[in-house]
């Protein structure tokens, strides 16, 4: 597998027309922004009013991006581009990149920026991180680098619409670098429909996303497995194109799409709570994740769905918790197995093992002395409570209050609110995405 092999098959429906950006008929143009059914199902107009990811910059690891789109413009920083050290934001063969930036921070076009691709979080910043495009033939030689790169170019997030095949251990210490400087990492579960996460979204501490379609159900080639943190749409996705002449749009199917909609809503949050951490942020998207209907009741965290997809919505406006700094986000150990563990969420209070710089810091010896007697202290109060309980003939109750953790008094997930990414409401069903002209022979799928 091509370590550069991106999370998207594109369906062979491309918007087509030299002048869209001048002559076109408006018809067309409302098109675009009509398709765009995941802004429906969120909600757009009313997160917009409490976020728009104003002061947040994302960066996107992806093909080289196309600043000057018209629904983009502006909004994309230089950058870097790593295939011949220029620039990130001149990007114009590939799509994918400029995809992905547009379903983060698209604004659109037009009077009112009504017409084109507007993306969720339309006030970010993206940071295009340029790698080498399919096909090259290259494996995993400067995934570090470039995590690196955006990470000491101050982006808060990064977006990986991409599979590696394996990770080095270069990798894994780059990763559990950006944990260190507070950056929350998203990555795509891969394309399969195999169950098995690519080694970058099972790697612990990276926020794993799958795929749902506008029924809110799992989408059969997203993968899927007990990493699994989050979902968002990854269906019929229209978004903008590197802006050739002929092909400024196109609609797609991936889980690369998913994990940008989580980048952007991540960015929504960042936005609005700066001062929560990457984990803390994660936490708000994972308790305000929603199923679809007659999914309520698995077992979270569910292969297919993780938490739940992502409802930005109650996630900028529910009362929840910050929990603890590192929240669902489980460290990163650069010394783990390609495979690493899942990144799965702990309870309510969003515990979970130590961060990268608590874990190398160790114990001293007095620490070590202090906890054997507190732990022969512990021993000798559990004896006798014990003792005490046998002679009143009763057990006490299971800890974390009646029903044990997860029963009142004690931690455990909010219940499921009805409905998928609005505040109430079912998941809506969004009207068909117009049928675009077919794209040419020479345009194969993107795997």
């Amino acid at each position: 597998m091509s370590f550069t092999r991106t999370l998207r098959a594109v369906g062979g429906a491309v918007v087509a027309g030299a002048l869209l950006f001048s002559a076109a008929p408006t018809a067309l143009a409302d098109e675009i922004r009509d398709a765009q059914w995941p802004l429906k199902a969120f909600d757009a107009e009313s997160v917009w009013k409490e976020s728009t990811g104003k002061g947040v910059t994302v960066a996107v690891i992806d093909d080289p991006i196309f600043g000057s789109h018209p629904d983009l413009k502006g909004n994309v920083l230089p950058g870097k581009n790593f295939i011949d050290g220029g620039r990130g934001d001149n990007g114009s063969g590939e799509d994918h990149g400029t995809a992905m930036a547009s379903l983060i921070a698209g604004h659109g076009h037009g009077a009112g920026n009504a017409d084109g691709v507007r993306g969720l979080a339309p006030d970010v910043k993206i940071l295009p991180v340029g790698r080498p495009a399919l096909g090259v033939g290259v494996d995993n030689t400067g995934l570090a680098e470039w995590i690196r790169y955006a990470v000491d170019q101050d982006a808060s997030i990064i977006n990986m619409s991409i599979a590696p095949s394996f990770l080095s251990s270069d990798d894994k210490r780059a990763l559990a670098y950006a944990a260190q400087k507070d950056v929350l990492v998203v990555a795509g579960a891969g394309n399969d429909g195999e169950g098995k996460l690519s080694p970058l979204a099972a790697n612990p501490g990276v926020v794993s996303v799958g795929a749902v379609d506008k029924s809110g159900k799992a989408w059969k080639k997203s993968n899927y497995g007990s990493q699994m943190m989050l979902s968002a749409p990854g269906v019929e996705i229209t978004s903008a194109s590197a802006a050739r002449s002929d092909y400024p749009y196109r609609r797609a199917d991936g889980t690369s799409d998913s994990t940008a909609y989580v980048s952007a809503a991540a960015a929504l949050l960042r936005s609005k709570f700066p001062d929560l951490s990457a984990g803390q942020i994660a936490n708000r998207l994972v308790k305000s994740a929603g199923l679809p209907p007659g999914e309520k009741g698995l077992k979270l965290p569910d292969p297919h769905y993780g938490y739940g997809f992502i409802r930005p919505f109650k996630a900028l406006t529910a009362d929840i918790p910050a929990g603890s700094k590192s929240g669902p986000l489980k460290a990163s150990d650069p010394q783990a197995g390609a495979e690493g563990s899942g990144g799965t969420a702990s309870g309510a209070s969003g515990n979970s093992s130590q961060d990268a710089s608590e874990k190398s810091e160790g114990l001293g010896t007095g620490a070590i002395v202090g906890i054997a007697v507190g732990v022969l202290v512990v021993v000798g109060i559990i004896a006798i409570v014990v003792i005490r309980q046998k002679k009143n003939g009763r057990n006490g109750p299971p800890p974390g209050g009646p029903g044990g953790f997860g029963g009142p008094g004690g931690p455990g997930f909010a219940p499921q609110q009805p409905g998928p990414y609005q505040q109430a409401g079912p998941y809506q069903q969004q009207p068909s995405a117009p049928s675009f002209p077919s794209a040419p022979p020479n345009q194969p799928p993107r795997q």
